[in-house]
């Protein structure tokens, strides 16, 4: 079994941006968002990848991830997942001894910005940068499945 640790925050600051090695535009969208698990299917240049998660809330969680046809992920996407479909560009900075994925949503989601890390183990630590802002690991909004069903236009302006 797969397992995902990972701590999602919001940012403080713009000043990442200077530290980005390299930038991916994501497209993605859910075939399946349960209480116990979500499906979904992901874009990214000329591959794709069908991806099962736990609907663990919290740092830790099971993940499997497979490589599938990029024209079965372009149908998919387009006939048999939720609206809105996630676009967003990650940027990837490192810092200290990790790598912190950024993620910039666009769409529906325009206006977030969210920064993850993840880690080997629950209780590895890690240095938090100075443009880091607070964390929302906890907070079910933040995840990329929810924010498919009540996209972040529907619920920012409540923050």
């Amino acid at each position: 079994m797969a397992i995902e640790i990972e701590h999602k925050f919001l940012l403080a600051s713009d000043n990442w941006r200077e530290f980005v090695s390299h930038s991916v535009v994501y497209k993605q969208g859910y075939l399946s968002s349960q209480a116990t698990s979500s499906i979904r299917v992901r874009i990214s240049n000329q591959q794709a990848w069908l991806n099962i998660k736990s609907a663990t809330i919290g740092t830790q969680r099971s993940e499997y991830e497979y490589e599938i046809p990029l024209s079965d992920a372009h149908e998919i996407l387009d006939n048999l997942c939720l609206k809105p479909v996630i676009e967003k560009t990650r940027h990837f900075v490192k810092y200290e001894n990790h790598l912190w994925e950024i993620d910039e949503f666009e769409g529906e989601n325009a206006g977030l910005v969210v920064a993850e890390i993840e880690l080997n183990s629950i209780d590895e630590t890690f240095a938090k940068p100075e443009w880091l802002g607070a964390e929302v690991t906890q907070d079910m909004r933040y995840y990329n499945n929810n924010l498919a069903r009540k996209p972040y236009c529907q619920w920012r302006n409540n923050l």
